[in-house]
């Protein structure tokens, strides 16, 4: 038999309802938030939970780690937390927006990396995603619900139709794998769309080393920009040349057909065409 979280009590208790403007869908299915707490492997660490809403992964995450700091930037739910979490020795809420937490600082009060876990709305999801990887040796990994839609989109392997800028600028800096999907039903109120848990786990440094990882994503971002585009007309203008003659030289210096499409490259082209645009630049 299915178990709940019962959300819908704990709401009455404290006189709250759900905002669809916020895009506030809790998770209530027990058994998904308890493989997402296994998916974190916490075994003791401390833990950063983003959007944690009503509480009921907070829980869950407090009975394996070693402190719990509940971030949730909507006033009466910080609220909400800190009363039914008031006796707990390891759950401290912080009123905070998820996108402008200082990952360094935290680890520093933390005393160590450590694990983050959320589920993050769409809007959102980008720059908290990649928020998190800004401060190298702060979070040990991070475990994100997203819509499925996203979320195959950053696990899509490069040379694949699905891969995209966001995908390239995540696996430069990370592994990244699926977990599970999660219907609309283990949530309250249901979505309208499924969702789905991935894992990233950060690298100490780049996966192919790059000259400048700033150029490189302003390279990447403008190659996907017109993703029917073939390498040729996306990046000429990015290479400030007239002639398309003169881009595609660039190109295939760097061993690539002009003619493909940027979803074609491997992460290692994209760090050769990186450098030898930028040496062309310069």
């Amino acid at each position: 038999m299915e178990r709940r979280f019962d959300i819908r009590s704990l709401l009455a208790r404290h006189g709250l309802r759900p905002k669809r403007s916020w895009s506030q869908n809790f998770l209530v299915d027990a058994a998904v938030l308890e493989r997402i707490a296994d998916a974190c492997d916490i075994a003791g660490r401390p833990v950063v939970e983003l959007g944690a809403g009503a509480g009921a992964l907070t829980a869950v995450l407090a009975a394996s780690a070693s402190r719990v700091i509940a971030v949730e930037r909507d006033r009466e739910f910080a609220r909400l937390l800190r009363a039914e979490f008031a006796l707990s020795p390891t759950v401290e809420v912080l009123e905070a927006n998820a996108a402008r937490l200082d990952w360094e600082e935290l680890a520093h009060q933390l005393g160590g990396p450590c694990v983050a876990v959320g589920n993050l709305p769409y809007h959102m999801a980008t720059p908290i995603l990649f928020s998190l990887l800004e401060a190298p040796g702060a979070v040990l990994r991070a475990v994100l619900m997203l819509q499925r839609e996203m979320a195959e989109r950053l696990c899509a392997e490069p040379g694949t139709r699905e891969c995209g800028a966001a995908s390239v600028m995540l696996q430069m800096r990370a592994d990244v794998e699926a977990v599970l999907d999660v219907p609309p039903g283990a949530f309250y109120p249901a979505p309208r769309v499924y969702s789905r848990v991935i894992r990233i786990r950060p690298l100490p440094g780049l996966r192919h080393a790059v000259r400048d990882f700033g150029y490189f994503g302003r390279l990447v971002r403008s190659a996907f920009s017109g993703r029917r585009k073939t390498l040729s007309n996306s990046l000429r203008a990015f290479l400030g040349k007239s002639s398309r003659d003169a881009s595609d030289e660039i190109i295939r210096r760097a061993g690539i057909d002009p003619g493909l499409r940027a979803e074609a490259l491997s992460l290692e082209d994209w760090a050769r065409l990186s450098d030898i645009t930028q040496g062309e630049s310069q």
